[in-house]
């Protein structure tokens, strides 16, 4: 249980890490990588599950978080801005 809590806190800092580079937002900090990373997780296993795809390993785990965290990048933009 504590591995599991771990991994997703990792591959969401690291989602977030990489849809801020791939979007070209450089504002947020570690703790703002972590929300949106975290919150793209939520989104794209949403939509991997609307569409009948999965992940079982990290590595899939990683790209379904950083597309629903570019995602998740794209909607903060357009509120912030």
């Amino acid at each position: 249980m504590l591995w599991r809590l771990i991994s997703t806190l990792l591959v969401g800092i690291a989602a977030g890490f990489i849809a801020n580079k791939l979007m070209g937002n450089d504002a947020t900090s570690i703790s703002g990588n972590l929300c949106l990373g975290l919150v793209g997780s939520i989104v794209g296993s949403l939509l991997a599950g609307l569409l009948g795809l999965g992940s079982r390993n990290m590595l899939g785990s990683l790209i379904l978080a950083v597309i629903g965290a570019c995602i998740a990048v794209w909607v903060y933009n357009k509120i912030k801005s």
